[in-house]
Parts: C-alpha cells; structure tokens; sequence
C-alpha cells in the first residue's frame, strides 16, 4: 500500500491495481473512521446515504457543498482515499469542472457522475431518463482535465456511471461505457446489472478497451447496494469476474437506523435504556475509535 505523501487518488488506484477492494459507505466522519480501524483500504461517500442522512430522498435536492463537507470530514477522520458519488454533476460541464476540483480539494480520491437526466433517480428504481450520449462524453471530458489539473495524470479517479441498462439494455450501456472511456474516464461503472452474468459479460467487453487498469481497460466499480436488482455477490468473485472495487453505500445506514428505530421503540414502551446497554458502543470503545484519552490533548489527524 502507499504511504500518505501520495495523493488520494494514488493510493486509491495503488490499491485497486493490487486486488478487487470493498469500499464501504460511511455516512459520517465516525463511521468513515471505523470504516478505516477495520482495516479497510478505501470508504465511499454515498449520494443516497448523504442525502437520507439529511433527511431528504435521493433525488438530487443536497448541494456541492454539502457534498464536500461530507468528503472532507470523511477523508480527515479516517485517513483513507475516499471515493464519493456526484450524482449528475451538479450541472453541465462547467459544474462538473468545479465538482472535480472541490472535491479533490476536500480531500476526495475520485468521484462518479451519471447519465441520467435531472432530477435522477435511485439507480435501481424504474422509470429513469438517460441524456444523450454526446452530452455525457462533454462531461466526462470536462472532468477528466480537471482531474489532470489537479492532480496529474494519474491522481483523482474519474469515475462514469451508466444506468443504460435499465433503460436500453446491456449493449446500450456497454457502448455507452466505451464512448465514456473514449473521452477519459478511469473507472466505469455499471449501474442496475441483474445477474453475475451480466456483470462478466460487462466487464469482458471493458477489458478490450484502452485504460489504466494493469488488466487492460478501465477500472471497473460494482455496486452492491440491498435490495435493488443486483443479486449479493460475493467480492471473491467479483475479482475474478475483473472487478476492481465493489462499494456498499447504504449498508452501514441501514444496519444503524434498524438499531436506531429498534431502540427508539425499546425506549418508547420501557420508558429506560436499561435493556439497550448490552447493544450500546461502550464510552470506552468511543473514546477508542475517535482516539481520545480524557485528560489528555487530541491532536486531530
């Protein structure tokens, strides 16, 4: 692995060109920090844990700010090249400029945009809109400079997300991901796939392509996210179907908030957290995570 003089992106690739990575989504700077005490080499920062976090659905209502203060106490807390959802960009071309460039500022180590229309659906839901293809090529184009600009030819990771599949078929996001390697994305990302299938057909047709994956091709990202229409599939396989990360979005939110609501309920009819100390984080455990010993100055990261 490298060491932290590299940029984000760096390491973030440096890893990625060593095996297939899981990269979990942590939906605040303390989860990102667990995220990294579990030994894990990447954390992701999630549009729709983001925007569920704050109380809004994942239809593209939070701004870059938001996004940006999300990446920056990420990276900070954990240390880890943090990969973040962009949803569409937050614009056209001149916003996705700004975006690579806020969010490489924040600390992030790549982001993804997608192909859809504005306002954009969960990539797993029906009905979505795709925009033209010439339109997405300009953007990944704008962000593939900026990235340059930033960080050199080989830092911040461009990441195009197509969610053709659902809306014209597999070949459609096939082509749709060669024109988006054509114009400068570094990893592609496949969104709504149905089956392991498809997964390895998708990534068989990525690897004839020129691209900075040691493999051939593009980098390539699956998402297992629950509950949608991408079966579970293990990161072993994965691997081998030529993957180079599987990122996890919502999982960590969904495991806490069914706690959350879980004890919200013990502590409605019970009236007392008593029942709840067995299933509580210790103040000791806390103090662990975040590094702090009560009494002593906490130097930040």
């Amino acid at each position: 692995m490298a060491n932290h003089h590299e940029s984000p992106g760096t390491r973030l690739r440096l890893a990625m060109n060593q095996s297939c990575i899981a990269i979990p989504g942590a939906f605040n700077a303390l989860c990102a920090r667990a995220v990294a005490k579990q030994g894990f080499a990447a954390c992701y920062v999630s549009g729709a844990a983001t925007s569920v976090a704050a109380g809004v659905p994942d239809v593209g209502l939070l701004g870059l700010e938001h996004f940006c203060r999300q990446i920056r106490e990420a990276a900070d807390a954990s240390g880890l090249p943090v990969l973040a959802d962009a949803d569409t960009g937050f614009g056209e071309a001149e916003m996705v400029r700004r975006t690579v460039l806020d969010y490489a500022r924040a600390g992030g180590a790549g982001l993804h945009i997608e192909d859809q229309k504005f306002p954009k659906r969960c990539g797993h839901l029906d009905g979505k809109e795709l925009i033209p293809v010439d339109h997405m090529v300009e953007k990944v184009q704008w962000a593939r400079k900026a990235a340059k600009d930033v960080s050199g030819e080989l830092g911040f990771v461009i990441c195009a997300r197509t969610d053709a599949r659902g809306v014209d078929g597999m070949q459609a996001a096939i082509d749709r991901a060669a024109a988006y390697v054509a114009a400068g994305a570094d990893m592609i990302f496949p969104e709504g796939l149905t089956s392991e299938a498809e997964f390895e057909t998708f990534a068989k047709a990525m690897r004839t392509l020129k691209g900075p994956d040691p493999r051939g091709g593009p980098y390539l990202l699956a998402n297992m996210t629950e509950f949608g229409k991408t079966p579970m599939v293990p990161l072993e396989r994965f691997g081998a179907m030529g993957y180079s990360c599987v990122i996890y979005p919502v999982t960590l939110l969904r495991i806490a908030m069914h706690a959350v609501t879980q004890a919200l309920e013990t502590l409605k009819s019970e009236g007392s957290a008593a029942s709840l100390l067995g299933a509580m984080q210790t103040r000791q455990q806390l103090y662990d995570l975040v590094g702090y010993k009560p009494g002593m100055p906490w130097e930040a990261r």
